[in-house]
């Protein structure tokens, strides 16, 4: 398993703080020296910088923040109840936990271990340059917690909890955020754990696939796991949202679990999806030499939880330093709840950007990743508002509406067309806009 760190130094820009004038900080100058570079030096070792690098500064910069692991902060304190739950719930004979919990794996892994280790086909679109975070052609920042399962089973655990920061390209909004953090929970049976004295039998000797299972497991296999994983994650949501809690399930796909199934709860008189979960595929068993077993996976997003537990209303206030967010939690008691109080109501200010596209191509990921990188936390949402085609020409032309939003003060009119002045000089640099 790869355990590199990131060292955040020469090529990571030191946060600014939004209380000084704009003219002191610009991104794009930090954003050309990585991708100028012939390397990028992270701890110990250098990483050739390559056609697939699409790492930026601001994305750097979040990656030694471990706000999983920062004690009272609200994504810890939704890890430390979710490993509470599985620690003095699931114990064997002696009271010791079942399940071992993990948070510390470095975020940097190989494209094998993120990709190839769960079978995720090479032209599956999840593998796109534009929703990736690529070191280069060989590593890479994860974009799920699922990267490490196959090493954690050949480490010899059967049960255990992953919790990490995982990176994704993404739109942006009050609910997206290029870095989240993810809980991966991983349980494996033995014939004998899963039927006892039972008659069944973990696996078909026809290999058989079918809708309802994997070649290799019977439909018992299936059936089984299944009662246990959904009995566990109910309980799971009952201990983080109360016993009253509505639930319901529903079929999905996932490339590396068959059957799958995602959870949702209804809260404040909305249905929403808060887990996904599935038989593990068996490949993955027997690549991390646990072949005789079968099991489940589940996967969750600690900031879903937290945003629908607390009411926290912006994703971007995870990552804010302003005591006014940070000390509501400060004494929040084991399994108490809390009403987020938001502290700051500053206005928004929008401004709009409308530009053709000279080449037919255009990633929309890539856009959010410009805005992104220049604005940081000031950008509260980008809209598409308008897309049109010249019937003359066939260019495509589109428009935006970009919120600056500050989560601490106002922002200044100046401050705020500098910052559009910019994003539009590196949109007609990078992406061949012609703005109109």
């Amino acid at each position: 398993m790869h355990c590199i760190r990131f060292q955040c130094n020469k090529l990571i820009l030191i946060s600014y703080t939004h209380s000084k004038p704009l003219q002191h900080y610009s991104n794009s100058s930090q954003h050309n020296n990585i991708h100028n570079n012939v390397t990028i030096s992270l701890l110990d070792r250098e990483y050739p910088v390559d056609n697939l690098t699409t790492i930026t500064p601001t994305i750097l910069s979040k990656v030694d923040r471990h706000l999983h692991n920062q004690y009272q902060h609200p994504i810890e304190i939704i890890k430390r109840r979710i490993v509470s739950y599985f620690s003095h719930k699931w114990v064997d004979s002696n009271g010791d936990p079942l399940f071992k919990s993990f948070d510390n794996f470095s975020p940097v892994v190989s494209l094998e271990q993120n990709f190839d280790s769960l079978r995720v086909p090479l032209d599956h679109v999840t593998r796109s340059k534009s929703d990736n975070y690529y070191i280069n052609n060989q590593f890479m920042l994860r974009a799920h917690t699922s990267a490490h399962q196959r090493d954690t089973i050949a480490l010899g655990h059967s049960q255990f909890l992953v919790t990490g920061d995982v990176y994704r390209r993404d739109e942006i909004d009050t609910k997206h955020y290029p870095v989240f953090h993810q809980m991966e929970g991983v349980e494996l049976f033995t014939n004998e754990e899963l039927f006892g004295n039972e008659q069944g039998s973990l696996f078909d000797p026809l290999k058989e696939e079918t809708e309802e299972k994997q070649a290799e497991h019977s439909l018992e296999t299936v059936l089984a796991i299944e009662k246990n994983l959904k009995y566990k994650l109910e309980s799971l949501m009952q201990h983080l949202f109360g016993n009253n809690l509505q639930m319901r399930w529903s079929g999905t796909y996932f490339p590396f679990t068959h059957p799958s199934y995602e959870l949702e709860i209804y809260w404040n008189d909305k249905w929403l999806e808060v887990l996904g979960s599935g038989v593990m595929r068996q490949h993955i068993l027997v690549a991390g030499g646990k072949g005789s077993k079968a099991g489940y996976a589940f996967g969750l997003g600690l900031e879903r939880l937290a945003m629908i537990l607390f009411g926290i209303p912006d994703i971007r206030l995870f990552w804010s330093k302003d005591r006014r967010f940070i000390d509501q939690f400060i004494n929040l008691q084991e399994n108490s709840s809390l009403n987020y109080k938001p502290f700051s109501l500053q206005p928004p200010a929008m401004r709009d950007m409308s530009f053709w596209i000279n080449n037919g191509e255009f990633e929309m990921n890539d856009f959010h990743e410009i805005v992104r990188d220049e604005g940081e936390e000031w950008i509260e949402n980008v809209e598409l508002l308008d897309e049109y085609q010249s019937p003359e020409t066939r260019r495509k032309s589109l428009c935006f509406r970009i919120t600056y939003r500050c989560m601490e003060r106002t922002l200044l009119g100046e401050e705020i067309q500098e910052l559009h002045t910019r994003i539009t000089d590196r949109l007609q640099k990078e992406m061949s806009v012609s703005i109109r």
